[in-house]
């Protein structure tokens, strides 16, 4: 019964939180609203939903949260000096491609959100079978490395938690 009331209660109780802290009102019309809010949406997306998230290892999983802001952090730093950069010394971009061994969506769906947020690198195409991904890279010159950061940094994480 509370499982078809309540599909996701996390994202139910994230909704609700939100929706109070947005509002800035904790009134009692902001908290009904909010769990409504909170129960009603996760309901209606209920079918757009492909299976069930299950994180096998939320230590690993928050190990790579904080990876990834250092990753985000560094990653600002080489694009503000690679955007200062003159002459030979200037980034030039291009795509990769990196073969993926991922295959759950929900750490598809991670893997692009990672991709999106470390500046100097862009999650551009995926292979219609998910065997590879194309990424568009600031700095061409660190391609290679690039590769093996996406596989051993962020896919093997993922595959760990999701897989």
């Amino acid at each position: 019964m509370i499982k078809r009331l309540l599909p996701a209660p996390l994202l139910s109780l994230a909704l609700a939180a939100l929706w109070l802290l947005l509002n800035g009102s904790y009134g009692p019309g902001h908290c009904l609203l909010a769990a409504l809010l909170g129960i009603g949406l996760p309901l209606l997306t209920r079918p757009l939903r492909p299976t069930p998230v299950r994180l096998r290892r939320p230590r690993v999983a928050l190990k790579l949260l904080f990876r990834v802001g250092r990753d985000a952090i560094e990653g600002n730093w080489r694009v503000l000096c690679g955007t200062l950069a003159r002459g030979e010394r200037a980034p030039e971009g291009g795509f990769i491609t990196v073969p993926l061994d991922l295959r759950d969506p929900h750490g598809l769906a991670v893997l692009a959100a990672i991709m999106c947020v470390i500046p100097g690198t862009m999650w551009s195409e995926m292979a219609l079978d998910r065997s590879a991904l194309l990424v568009h890279l600031f700095d061409m010159r660190t391609a290679d490395a690039e590769v093996e950061l996406i596989k051993m940094r962020y896919e093997r994480p993922l595959m760990e938690i999701f897989e």
